[in-house]
């Protein structure tokens, strides 16, 4: 992935054509886009994609020889913010979640079989996937303590468990589900593997997609309840090795989570926007806008410097993670995790407040984003879990 398209080398340059791209062909319509049915939205937001693949856009984060810029992590970030200011912007551009960050681990891991077969249609947007690993009775921040299994038989793997907020399961063309395959191995990390599940497979059943905070929603913006009974799927499904399955997830989850963050403060910005406009165009009384209120001008400062200060700490995770590695930053994933994500439900919140009673209603984006973001401080591990094991490596110094 070393080899950038000519087009990355005016970076400054390359993201005004995102920014000019999202706010002239995302901005106008995508209230209308989120608050439809997914499928019923989607040849127009296929026909946008055609537009960013003409316009030498499409997937920033793929190499040049892949179909993509060639562009690297830090590069990335600052594109991943532009796109987050759209609820589609992701999708439009196919870098969302979880497809890049099965595109990632096919990448790195799978075979050419694999390639050939899911990574490269996956690759030019012509197939969506999903990820399985959650389950609905072990606690999902806990990764290691999984109940679906899958038993070798000869040359397939029998898959049987029951999975849940398996993100864009609905319409996908193939899940990676994490499952047991080695329940007596020694070190608990060495249990689960990876294996690649065509969603057309007997055996596997989408239960329904999972209502969030009363919206269920279809397609790319759904999470859904699934099972795998008796689903068998060859032994070339696996990815990488037995047992490998935790050190897959954790290489997925460590740029995953600078997406995450890069997004939210692409999300920030547009709700500090929205925010500043309504203060603006809000009146009290006569003349007299919101704006003018003391507690307004405070949730403005305050929403600045901390989605100012929320770049600055991703950017710096960015940089090391990319010159030092995962490892050396892995106090620093932890801390923009959480960090970031309740900076961003206090952006939305105050947003919302300022519009009033408009801010709860679907006339804005601001009550898609509090239902849909409200999960940033949940999924990739709650909040709490990254507070204690921040605090417990830095407590380790002390202990002496």
């Amino acid at each position: 992935m070393n080899q950038q398209n000519p087009k990355a080398k005016d970076f400054p340059a390359l993201l005004e054509e995102y920014q000019n791209f999202v706010k002239q062909e995302l901005f106008p319509h995508d209230l209308n886009w989120v608050t439809r049915p997914f499928f019923e939205s989607e040849p127009e937001l296929n026909l946008l994609r055609q537009k960013a693949k003409e316009a030498g856009l499409f997937a920033p984060h793929l190499s040049l020889e892949e179909g993509g810029l060639g562009l690297d992590l830090v590069q990335f970030a600052q594109v991943s913010e532009i796109l987050g200011q759209s609820p589609l912007g992701h999708y439009v551009f196919n870098c969302n979640a979880p497809d890049i960050g099965n595109m990632e681990l096919l990448h790195l891991f799978g075979s050419e079989e694999q390639k050939d077969t899911f990574l490269k249609p996956l690759q030019k947007g012509e197939i969506r996937s999903c990820f399985a690993m959650t389950e609905p009775g072990h606690a999902g921040s806990n990764p290691i303590h999984l109940s679906t299994t899958a038993v070798r038989d000869g040359e397939e793997y029998v898959i049987n468990g029951h999975k849940w907020f398996t993100t864009a399961a609905d319409g996908a063309t193939f899940t990676i589900v994490m499952a047991v395959t080695n329940p007596e191995a020694e070190s608990p990390y060495a249990r689960a593997s990876m294996l690649l599940v065509p969603l057309d497979t007997p055996g596997y059943k989408n239960i329904r997609n999972i209502p969030i905070m009363g919206e269920a929603g279809e397609g790319y913006l759904s999470h859904s309840e699934v099972k795998f009974e008796n689903c068998r799927v060859p032994v070339s499904y696996l990815i990488g090795k037995e047992g490998q399955g935790f050190a897959l997830a954790q290489e997925r989850l460590g740029p995953g989570r600078i997406h995450h963050c890069m997004r939210w403060i692409g999300i920030c910005e547009r709700v500090f926007d929205l925010m500043c406009k309504r203060a603006m165009s809000r009146e009290l009384n006569p003349g007299r806008p919101l704006a003018e209120k003391q507690t307004i001008q405070h949730w403005i400062a305050e929403s600045r410097a901390s989605i100012k200060a929320s770049r600055l700490m991703v950017m710096d995770t960015a940089k090391n993670m990319q010159e030092k590695g995962a490892k050396t930053v892995k106090e620093d994933i932890s801390m923009i995790k959480f960090f970031v994500a309740d900076v961003l439900m206090k952006v939305i919140d105050r947003a919302v407040q300022v519009h009033g009673a408009l801010g709860v209603t679907d006339d804005t984006l601001l009550s898609f984003w509090y239902r849909h973001e409200r999960g940033a401080r949940i999924y990739d591990g709650p909040d709490e879990v990254h507070k204690s094991s921040l605090a417990r490596n830095i407590l380790k110094k002390y202990a002496s």
